[in-house]
């Protein structure tokens, strides 16, 4: 029965998106970040990402791009991918999903168009620089 399936929620890890200096582009880049903010080994993480959303009034979308990482450990993080410049203006959602013990959890994170900028940053934990954070 469905009200006997008891889904996990995700609490303490989350997406970051940073800015930081690319000498193959010789400008600063966006970079998206996973943060294991918990007391907890996470496993068998899977980070599928893509973007979408219309510009000039007609409708666009990426690929999707497939990242998988064995283990992330407590308190630390991992970089997922750049985040390209022409696709800020679109919805860039990453969905996670990860073993943390026995219980498997998923969630999506979704960073809306044009809410990568410099202005809407804040301290990234673990990191400790500005970024932009979804929760």
């Amino acid at each position: 029965m469905r009200k006997d399936i008891i889904i996990p929620e995700v609490e303490n890890v989350f997406v970051a998106a940073v800015q930081e200096w690319s000498d193959d582009f010789m400008e600063k880049v966006w970079c998206v970040y996973l943060v294991n903010d918990s007391d907890f080994l996470i496993e068998n993480v899977l980070v599928v990402s893509k973007a979408f959303g219309t510009i000039d009034g007609e409708m666009k979308k990426t690929s999707l791009l497939r990242h998988a990482f064995v283990e992330v450990p407590s308190v630390s993080v991992v970089k997922v991918e750049m985040v390209e410049k022409s696709v800020l203006a679109l919805n860039n959602e990453f969905m996670v999903t990860f073993f943390m013990g026995n219980k498997l959890y998923d969630k999506k994170f979704v960073f809306k168009a044009n809410s990568i900028n410099e202005t809407d940053t804040e301290e990234v934990p673990i990191l400790f620089i500005e970024g932009v954070i979804v929760r």
